[in-house]
């Protein structure tokens, strides 16, 4: 191993992983853009049911979980990297229950979702899972590198 890389990771002791913790935040903003968009359109009682509900316990949950996350990552911690990965999916999964749904959904021939909404709200959620793949996965690697630099001090 050369001496810069060497340098390179034993600096990885001291320092935190800003990469994958920023990425987890900006996964949460681009949820919270999603669900402005959903919850400040009104068209009819579409918006009034236990599916809404659920989804604003999601929420809850999804900004709780990331913002841990995002802090546990920047320890080099792995089991954090699952639980973005997680994370990830259920936000691909959200774009086939409530956009998908008020997309297809005309009260008084009127769609509850424009397309331009429907495009932004998927985008939204799109980004949010790429960031937290992405941030997984630069975690995964950095706290792989650094494992193993660790136990080859300790070898």
């Amino acid at each position: 191993m050369n001496d810069d890389r060497s340098v390179q990771l034993d600096r990885m002791r001291y320092t935190k992983n800003t990469a994958s913790s920023r990425l987890a935040l900006l996964a949460i903003v681009f949820d919270v853009l999603f669900f402005i968009s959903i919850y400040k359109s009104d068209v009819g009682t579409y918006y009034y049911t236990a599916t809404i509900g659920g989804s604003i316990i999601y929420n809850l949950v999804f900004l709780l979980a990331a913002f841990l996350c995002s802090e546990g990552v920047k320890k080099y911690q792995t089991v954090y990297s699952w639980v973005m990965i997680v994370l990830g999916i259920l936000q691909i999964a959200r774009i086939f229950i409530i956009p998908m749904d008020a997309h297809r959904t005309i009260i008084n021939s009127e769609p509850v979702m424009g397309n331009a909404q429907f495009i932004f709200t998927v985008v939204c959620l799109a980004l949010s899972a790429a960031c937290l793949f992405a941030g997984a996965v630069i975690n995964l690697k950095k706290s792989r590198a650094l494992s193993a630099h660790l136990a080859s001090l300790q070898a």
